[in-house]
């Protein structure tokens, strides 16, 4: 019943702000244009339907929140109007009140605010979908931030993705696609990241783990989080000053290089993805900032890290491969990937599948970022899988959202950005360093002290096996058959204790070559 409210309630805000308007050009039928025109009868619109967009995400909740945040970097997709006020979700949505903000925060801590903070403002810096963050001053007088999770946010993301499971079963058994498509798997994957970002003290490790990882790559500044003061619904991280990378012309008034901005952008990104699996998924502009301090100018400043993206040493394999053939135009590599992958079935034909990737892809090359939309070639990419069976991957979903959010702030630090010549030797050299000799060494030095205690333990596991092996044969076993059982073990023992030898000296050779980088 809930459910069916709720379902009510979404379709009561659609026709409430006339998002009716936008989505009826997608339907032909022209029965169902008429059936809306009379059941909105008599309604009066008098908002731009920009702003009548964004009041009906804010309405329906955080889902639907982030759904608008993620729309507002594709202004290649969507027209200005309507762009420019979705863009006010990403850290503008309406706060609670500040007294309620002041409770919560005592009610983490059981004490008054005043015992903690020497100072902490009222009104809060910034609002999201999930939480609002205040400026505050501790008893040391350190500034930071406190980012307070918004109440009973976790009644309404359960009412809305219980309606989302139930959607997609639906889709599922309906649709001819559905099966294909894994719905039900995506947004199983969309409920967990969810329900991670609920919990603060999950965001404050995220955190901490982005922190380590980006700590040489002077690229990106990420707040440390206070420890002692950190709860599942109260968060305190080290106060950052930076700009919005949204606010342009300010940053290219204080001189800020946007070309190189764009670049970094593009390696940052590439570094989480491929060097370390673990990256910042919610990168809307209202989560990156710029540093204009002297000492870290010019550098990113990333913030709210409840949505982290995570793949395996096979995921990144198959990501790095496809991308280095797409940048070499190699598509029937990309084809045979999507095979060996079992993406597609082992039956399909590599030329068909490469002869598709090819009209596909092949238009976009040697051309500025400002030229390419990626979302159009994802949406074609879309409609040539379906003649292939081609399967959604569920642990792919934040990354392709990731991505659109990178090429939308590309697209406005630097039109001009060639985003595959950009990557494509970040790529290669990141594939040496993996199946390369280099790849090699490392993985010898990484299981050098597993090995270096199983070693010398295999002659002797190894004699017994075969000594409990002879004696299971019986008392009645030739003295001949014994003696050639046991001269076989010398030999097989001699052998293993030379090719532990040899292995080990091959172990102290490598890391004797990475330690002075050879």
């Amino acid at each position: 019943m809930r459910q069916l409210l709720r379902l009510a309630f979404i379709v009561f805000i659609v026709l409430r702000y006339g998002l009716d308007e936008l989505a009826l050009s997608a339907f032909r039928q022209r029965w169902v244009r008429a059936l809306v025109r009379l059941i909105t009868v008599g309604r009066r619109l008098d908002e731009p339907r920009g702003v009548r967009l964004r009041r009906a995400c804010e309405r329906l909740g955080p889902i639907f929140v982030k759904f608008g945040q993620v729309l507002s970097t594709r202004r290649d997709l969507l027209p200005p109007d309507l762009s420019d006020e979705l863009a006010r979700l990403q850290d503008r949505v309406p706060p609670f009140p500040a007294v309620v903000a002041k409770g919560l925060v005592e009610k983490a801590y059981g004490r008054p605010l005043e015992a903690v903070f020497a100072s902490f403002e009222a009104e809060p810096v910034a609002s999201a979908s999930i939480a609002q963050v205040h400026f505050a001053v501790l008893k040391d007088g350190c500034e930071v931030a406190v980012k307070v999770l918004r109440p009973g946010m976790l009644a309404v993301i359960d009412d809305d993705l219980r309606l989302l499971h139930q959607l997609a079963r639906w889709v599922e058994r309906l649709s001819v696609d559905g099966k294909r498509l894994r719905p039900r798997e995506v947004v199983a994957e969309f409920d967990a990241y969810l329900h991670d970002e609920l919990d603060l003290v999950r965001e404050a490790a995220n955190a901490a783990q982005l922190r380590r990882n980006m700590a040489g790559l002077n690229l990106v500044l990420i707040p440390e989080m206070v420890w002692d003061l950190c709860t599942p619904t109260v968060l305190v991280m080290e106060r950052m000053k930076g700009v919005p990378i949204n606010q342009v012309q300010r940053l290219r008034d204080a001189g800020v290089d946007f070309k190189k901005l764009a670049r970094d952008g593009v390696t940052i990104f590439f570094t989480q993805v491929f060097r370390d699996g673990f990256f910042h998924a919610d990168m809307h502009p209202g989560n990156i900032q710029v540093s204009l301090d002297a000492a870290t100018f010019g550098r990113y400043i990333a913030l709210d890290f409840g949505i982290i993206g995570t793949l395996t040493a096979v995921d990144k394999e198959y990501l790095a491969q496809n991308f280095i053939a797409f940048f070499r135009r190699d598509y029937k590599r990309v084809a045979e990937l999507h095979v060996e992958s079992g993406w597609v079935p082992a039956t399909t034909r590599i030329d068909a599948l490469e002869g598709a990737i090819r009209a596909v892809c092949e238009p976009h090359f040697d051309r500025p970022l400002k030229d390419i939309s990626l979302g159009q070639v994802l949406m074609r990419l879309f409609q040539t899988s379906r003649r292939f069976n081609v399967e959604i991957q569920p642990q792919l979903v934040l990354l392709q959202k990731t991505l659109l959010n990178i090429e939308g702030l590309g697209r406005e630090l630097d039109p001009e950005l060639d985003l595959w010549t950009t990557a494509k030797p970040f790529l290669e050299r990141w594939m040496n360093e993996q199946v390369g000799w280099r790849g090699l060494l490392q993985q010898l030095e990484k299981e050098a002290p597993h090995y270096a205690q199983l070693l010398p333990e295999l002659p002797r596991l190894l004699h017994q096996r075969l000594l409990a092996t002879g004696g299971r044969q019986g008392d009645d076993v030739p003295l001949r058959a014994l003696l050639a059982e046991q001269r076989r073990t010398n030999r097989l023992l001699q052998a293993l204790i030379f090719g532990a030898l040899g292995f080990l000296a091959g172990v102290v050779a490598a890391q004797f070559l990475l330690h002075w980088r050879i």
